[in-house]
């Protein structure tokens, strides 16, 4: 039975895997474990080595230059220690991903459009790995002076396991995890993996049955059927593809989630199922924590967050999903759902705070 071809997403990151990136996972996992049995010490290096490589194999001697030069220019304007500055060039470097002439000059250098969207997703994710180093070393202590150099900004942006897609892993809990050395047993790690390997396997039978059945997106593409089906058809259609969106990502991150633990890191913490959520802040919270945590550390909370007045809560808030709109490309469309989840967000903060009135406790 032919799958529904419509999530570019999914068919994308599929085929990719397939030809390639499966195979340099299983490259990542073989360095890593033989460098946390033999070279303990020097396992940091030993995985940058491989990622560097790794991304020269896929992304070719430009692609690897670009994201070289990302890395430099972050590190050279954080030496200066000012968060605005760094937050600035990283507004920057990410705005030259949509300048047109930009995109042009990296389109020629590969052979398909595959290629270029491969560099364009991994070079969005890495420009927050960046910033996440970025104002990690605004924020260091001297002390901490060894942990922030610049080898240890290149082990961490090119970290292979979530190179290309993420999750996102902050990088003060990576260089804490990643310079922590435990006791290594082959034993336990062989038992993490099969029994990890055996959930993804599942929830990637499970994404490929719903995707050759289910024909969600197909019927999302065309108006006609949307217009003539009923709201309870409407409803089911929205949950279906919320459904898949989060066993989509269950693969998408659960694999590297799996290589995380096998290097002795604690990966953020997998999607929550959909059906379980019923607000918009557990939306938020539970199903990217990695990006959460990312919007919370270096946007949400320096900008005053909860414990701001009502205004600088609305604007630090307002602020957040403006950055994450303008992250997934800034089309009109992200701005509108953007500016839907805050105001989402908005009243049900807004709702919790007046039933905290022990006034309205007590009339309930």
């Amino acid at each position: 039975m032919p799958q529904d071809p419509m999530d570019f997403e999914w068919s994308y990151w599929i085929e990719w895997g397939r030809e390639h990136i499966l195979w340099l996972l299983v490259g990542h996992l073989l360095v890593s474990q033989v460098s946390r049995l033999l070279v303990e010490k020097y396992k940091p290096w030993c995985l940058m080595v491989y990622g560097m490589a790794a991304c020269w194999l896929l992304l070719g001697i430009k692609g690897f230059a670009v994201i070289l030069l990302h890395a430099a220019v972050s590190f050279a304007v954080a030496q200066f220690q000012l968060s605005l500055l760094t937050w600035l060039c990283s507004l920057i470097l990410l705005s030259t991903l949509r300048i047109p002439a930009v995109e042009e000059t990296k389109r020629k250098w590969y052979d398909t459009e595959n290629e270029y969207y491969l560099l364009l997703f991994t070079v969005s994710v890495r420009c927050l790995f960046c910033t996440s180093f970025s104002l990690e070393y605004c924020w260091h202590r001297p002390t901490q002076k060894s942990s922030h150099s610049f080898p240890w900004m290149l082990a961490y942006v090119f970290y292979y396991p979530t190179f290309h897609n993420g999750p996102l892993l902050n990088f003060d809990e990576f260089s804490k995890q990643m310079r922590r050395q435990e006791a290594f047993s082959v034993k336990n790690n062989l038992s993490i993996l099969i029994v990890g390997v055996i959930r993804i396997f599942f929830w990637w039978c499970l994404a490929e049955l719903m995707i050759h059945l289910m024909y969600i997106h197909a019927l999302y593409s065309s108006a006609l059927p949307l217009e003539s089906a009923s709201y309870w058809a409407l409803g089911g259609l929205a949950l279906a593809q919320v459904l898949f969106f989060y066993v989509k990502y269950l693969v998408l991150y659960g694999v590297p989630a799996l290589l995380l633990q096998m290097d002795g890191l604690k990966p953020p913490a997998l999607p929550c199922c959909v059906s379980l959520m019923h607000s918009f802040t557990k939306m938020w919270r539970s199903f990217d924590v990695g990006l959460h945590r990312f919007l919370v550390r270096y946007i949400y909370v320096p900008m005053g967050g909860s414990q701001s007045s009502l205004l600088g809560m609305l604007f630090s808030t307002a602020l957040t999903f403006a950055f994450v709109s303008y992250w997934h490309g800034g089309q009109s469309y992200l701005w509108y759902w953007g500016a839907l989840n805050w105001l989402g967000v908005i009243v049900e903060n807004g709702i919790k705070r007046i039933l905290s009135i022990s006034l309205i406790q007590d009339l309930i």
